[in-house]
C-alpha cells in the first residue's frame, strides 16, 4: 500500500504543483505546508495491468505486462500535456499484490485486485482506466474491446473511448458490459477495462510491441478521454 501511496502523491499533475520542466518529470508535494499530508487528487487513474511475477497473456517471449505498461506511460505524459491530471498505479515492472498487506487471502491474483481498487479510494479522482491486452485461440481474431460498468457515465465513456481506437484501427466494434470484472463491479468511479489488441493475432502483435503505434493506440484513448470529459462537463 505504502508504494501505491507514493506513487499517487508524486504523480499528481495539477493539484499542487502548477508546471513542470518536461511532460515526463514527476511533480512533487511541496514540503513544510498545511497540505502535507492531504489525500492526492487527479482526473484519471491509469492502471497498467498485470506487472512483476504476473505477466498476462502472452505469445513467444511477449508479454502482456509490458506492452501495458509502455502504452500506459505515453497515455501518462499524453494526458498531462493536454492538462488533464492523471496517476499511474505502476511505473515498472512489479505486481501490485506486494505491496497488499491488508488483504489477508493466499490468493495472489486477489491481492494485485483489491490493491488496486484501493488506490481509486485513496486518490480523489474521477475515472479509472485499466489497460489490457486480449487474448483469442483464433488467430484471425484482433481489434479492440472496451468493457464498461452498467452505468450510464462508464457506458459513455467506454463509447467514447472504443469509437476513438475503432478509427484509430479500422473497425467497428461496440463496448460490452463487464459484468464479472473486479474492478468494473468494486470501483465507484466511472471505470472500464481496455483491451487494446489482442496479443494472438499477428496484426495486434505487430501494432502492440512497436512504439510508434503504441503511441497512436494511447492518442486514441486520450482522444476518447476528452471526448468523454467534453460531453459530461
Amino acid at each position: 500500500m505504502f508504494r501505491t501511496i507514493i506513487i499517487g502523491s508524486i504523480a499528481l499533475c495539477l493539484a499542487f504543483c502548477s508546471s513542470s520542466t518536461s511532460a515526463d518529470a514527476w511533480p512533487l508535494m511541496p514540503v513544510g505546508s498545511s497540505q502535507d499530508w492531504a489525500l492526492p487528487t487527479t482526473v484519471v487513474i491509469i492502471d497498467a495491468g498485470h506487472g512483476g511475477i504476473d505477466g498476462g497473456a502472452s505469445a513467444a517471449d511477449i508479454l502482456e505486462k509490458d506492452i501495458n505498461l509502455a502504452v500506459a506511460r505515453k497515455l501518462y505524459t499524453i494526458l498531462r500535456s493536454q492538462n488533464i491530471p492523471a496517476v499511474l498505479n505502476r511505473n515498472g515492472d512489479y505486481a501490485l499484490s506486494d505491496d497488499n498487506r491488508w488483504h489477508l487471502t493466499r490468493s495472489r491474483h486477489r491481492k494485485d485486485l483489491s490493491q488496486r481498487r484501493q488506490l481509486t479510494e485513496e486518490i480523489d479522482s474521477e475515472l479509472l482506466i485499466s489497460l489490457h491486452v486480449n487474448w483469442s485461440k483464433k488467430s484471425t481474431e484482433r481489434g479492440p474491446l472496451v468493457l464498461h460498468q452498467s452505468s450510464g457515465e462508464s457506458s459513455l465513456l467506454a463509447f467514447c473511448i472504443q469509437d476513438a481506437l475503432n478509427r484509430q484501427q479500422h473497425t467497428a466494434f461496440l463496448p460490452r458490459e463487464g459484468k464479472p470484472f473486479y474492478l468494473l463491479k468494486r470501483v465507484a468511479d466511472p471505470a472500464v477495462i481496455v483491451e487494446m489488441g489482442f496479443i494472438s493475432s499477428a496484426a495486434d502483435r505487430s501494432m502492440l510491441t512497436d512504439p510508434v503505434r503504441q503511441q497512436e493506440v494511447a492518442e486514441a484513448i486520450a482522444s476518447g478521454i476528452r471526448q468523454y470529459k467534453w460531453i459530461v462537463h
